[in-house]
């Protein structure tokens, strides 16, 4: 294990509920790495395999869902399509040859600033438990290639 290794963690935050948990542990001054970046998504239940597998593609060494509570869902069933797409998502990187530990499903509520905090403590030692991802696109001043077909 490198000791230097700072991963890059991908964190799809759901608009009602972790969204608000992140923004409340940033208030409160909850100490927690800085290697998370926040995606804002309406809901957890709009995270797709693809966009899972895109964030890998681009270079993140993690990638977290965090969405609502079940009874919390602001959509009703977001919480719970999340978690299905989340089962499915798990066995293709496996497949992939991504390690199960690069990709984190949790429930977090907006009043949960300090489980926002633990789950992505635990989440980014994890991740620095396995290293560099394996499919990291190479990087050029730590910034991501563009793609040919995008340029």
């Amino acid at each position: 294990m490198n000791n230097n290794f700072q991963p890059k963690i991908i964190a799809f935050c759901c608009n009602w509920c972790s969204y608000p948990a992140a923004d409340a542990a940033g208030i409160s001054r909850l100490q927690y790495p800085a290697n998370i970046r926040i995606v804002r998504v309406m809901c957890g239940g709009r995270v797709t395999t693809g966009l899972v597998l895109k964030a890998f593609e681009l270079g993140a060494d993690g990638v977290l869902i965090a969405t609502c509570h079940f009874e919390d869902c602001h959509y009703l069933f977001g919480a719970k399509r999340a978690s299905e797409v989340h089962k499915i998502t798990e066995k293709l990187v496996q497949i992939l040859g991504i390690e199960p530990e690069r990709l984190r499903l949790d429930w977090i509520s907006a009043a949960e600033a300090p489980k926002f905090a633990k789950v992505v403590k635990e989440f980014v030692e994890a991740v620095k438990k396995v290293g560099p991802s394996p499919i990291r696109k190479k990087v050029t001043d730590d910034k991501y290639q563009i793609p040919e077909e995008i340029k």
